[in-house]
């Protein structure tokens, strides 16, 4: 088999214990969570929540989050459109990977662009695919600013930087909106119990 890069040289190599074999180990079923939205609308808060609720379930997960993958995995990268699109394609073949070991692969970045996530949603089969959507206004996020890049990004001090002068794509179709109910944005553990009753009902929770 050829390798995607196009040489006849690499070979893809079957091995005898499959993803089957490791859901039944597990008692789950790989998946990706997918948690996109603007800086600062809660999606790390809320896959830590995850995390910590998936474990308390005896389910094992495995967080991807944005700003730690920029340490090792992808540091060689910056902000550029070009950037922002090798460090998901790279977040996506990893969160594959993790899928296919039969853990719950939570990955936490802005994820900017549609065309970006939907390439990470076509590595795997549809339904292992979970987009969930942090809809939080651009007033809520920047009010927050827990690591003060809006207003780094208001003085011109950064630039492309995503809400201010380079765009969001939200989903069009993600399988969980989260946004505020009456203005007032859900609980942590409240956005992990919705995360988790979805994957309980499709299955995910047992193999």
């Amino acid at each position: 088999m050829m390798s995607a890069t196009g040489s006849s040289n690499i070979f893809w190599h079957e091995c005898p214990v499959g993803k089957v074999d490791r859901q039944k180990l597990l008692n789950q079923q790989g998946c990706v969570v997918w948690i996109t939205g603007l800086s600062g609308s809660g999606k790390s808060t809320l896959a830590c929540s995850l995390d910590r609720e998936l474990h308390s379930k005896g389910k094992l997960s495995y967080i991807l989050d944005g700003d730690n993958v920029r340490h090792g995995l992808n540091k060689n990268l910056g902000f550029k459109p070009e950037d922002r699109t090798e460090n998901i394609r790279r977040v996506g073949e990893v969160a594959k990977l993790f899928a296919d070991a039969g853990l719950i692969c939570i990955a936490s970045l802005i994820s900017p662009y549609r065309d970006d996530r939907d390439a990470c949603r076509a590595m795997l089969q549809d339904p292992n695919f979970v987009e969930v959507f942090m809809n939080m206004p651009l007033e809520v996020c920047e009010g927050r600013d827990p690591k003060g890049l809006y207003k780094l990004a208001r003085a011109g001090k950064i630039k492309g930087f995503t809400g201010i002068d380079d765009p969001y794509e939200p989903p069009l179709n993600c399988e969980i909106e989260i946004k505020q109910k009456d203005g007032v944005c859900p609980a942590p553990s409240e956005m992990a119990v919705q995360v988790v009753s979805y994957l309980d009902q499709k299955g995910f929770l047992q193999a």
